[in-house]
């Protein structure tokens, strides 16, 4: 992760931790809302509260509080899948998983559209992570997912794409979440439809599998 001016200079007091963490916040809201070519150090600086030369005291650049941002969403959006154990039960680690990426996109939809608008342009600040460490992630959790079709405790299916449908499906609804409430209308457009969507994705993914339930 790309740290913050102020960390390699000196050893951060709280305050400075408070000031940086401040910036961020800034960031992530400027930076959802009008992507990293569209934001401005300008913009981060009065959403932040701070004065410019201020907050590049401890962020030099725009790169640099994007990477940092960025750097921190891909670490917490990998946590469900780190979670995913080959001990477990499928059906509970697969139902679990569901809700897991459907409460992130309830609770953290800024941070989805920021990884959404970094994978658009290229990912020119996590392409090493991507090849790195998640693809030795999701490797990991493929071969579980291989194990398990092999035990014959789901059906046979191509891990890689399991995982990508879970991923896509459910971060719909933090990036395309205008669209989903514009089409539920008013009645179904509240904090419910992430519930419902739960109830709908585990139905289609665990038929899919044809994962009977068992005891967990």
């Amino acid at each position: 992760m790309a740290l913050p001016r102020a960390a390699r200079t000196q050893r951060r007091t709280r305050i400075q931790e408070a000031k940086e963490e401040q910036i961020l916040e800034a960031a992530l809201e400027v930076f959802s809302l009008h992507g990293f070519r569209g934001a401005t150090v300008d913009q981060i600086a009065e959403v932040a509260g701070m004065s410019k030369p201020n907050l590049l005291y401890y962020f030099r650049t725009k790169e640099a509080m994007h990477r940092a941002l960025i750097t921190r969403v891909l670490d917490t959006w990998l946590d469900p899948l780190r979670e995913f154990d080959a001990g477990g039960n499928p059906v509970s680690e697969i139902r679990s998983y569901i809700r897991r990426k459907l409460e992130m996109a309830r609770d953290f939809p800024r941070e989805s559209r920021l990884f959404a608008n970094e994978i658009l342009q290229g990912a020119p600040n996590i392409e090493d992570e991507l090849k790195g460490p998640l693809k030795a992630l999701v490797d990991e959790k493929a071969e579980v997912i291989r194990t398990w079709a092999k035990a014959g405790k789901i059906a046979k299916c191509d891990p890689y794409h399991l995982i990508f449908s879970i991923w896509s499906t459910t971060q719909h609804y933090a990036d395309f979440d205008v669209q989903v409430r514009a089409v539920l209308g008013q009645d179904q457009s509240g904090d419910g439809r992430f519930e419902d969507a739960a109830r709908f994705l585990e139905q289609l993914f665990l038929n899919g599998l044809h994962i009977n339930e068992q005891p967990t």
